[in-house]
């Protein structure tokens, strides 16, 4: 049985300390509190002492870096774009800065074991979507393939 992960990165447009990015924390928490309720959210990773690659993206504000683990690409995507979660996404201009061109916030691949998936996996992985573009090693929701490498039309 095949699992998906998903990195995402951006740079938060203050501090740490600023009211924005303290409300963005306090929405992210809801978030993975939410996500954890599903059930679908097979393992969460810190970020904490995780050395961030500069060259990865670009900016001035403080990065921010998930990577998670879910049963499948589906439930992924579903809780992507509904409830807590969509409602973050519909907020983040206020508490992120814009991507430069080709600098991608999110990554997803498919993987046998959990234990395959590392924060150096989820660079290595990034590196090569923003090298290469969507394939089956890496990939997006709009250019997604399932666990065989076969492009698939999320809904």
């Amino acid at each position: 049985m095949a699992f998906v992960a998903i990195y995402t990165v951006g740079r938060l447009k203050h501090s740490y300390e600023h009211p924005a990015s303290r409300e963005f924390f306090e929405v992210g928490n809801e978030v993975i509190r939410q996500a954890a309720k599903t059930g679908d959210l097979i393992k969460e990773f810190s970020p904490s002492r995780v050395l961030f690659p500069e060259k990865a993206i670009k900016g001035e504000g403080p990065p921010i870096l998930t990577l998670t683990v879910w049963k499948n690409l589906q439930t992924l995507y579903r809780f992507t774009y509904s409830g807590h979660h969509m409602n973050a996404l519909r907020e983040r201009n206020k508490w992120f800065d814009s991507l430069q061109a080709r600098q991608p916030n999110y990554v997803v691949w498919w993987t046998e074991k959990v234990t395959d998936v590392s924060w150096k996996e989820a660079f290595k992985r990034y590196d090569f979507y923003i090298q290469h573009g969507p394939a089956p090693f890496a990939f997006d929701f709009k250019s997604a393939f399932d666990e065989f490498g076969e492009k698939i039309l999320l809904k």
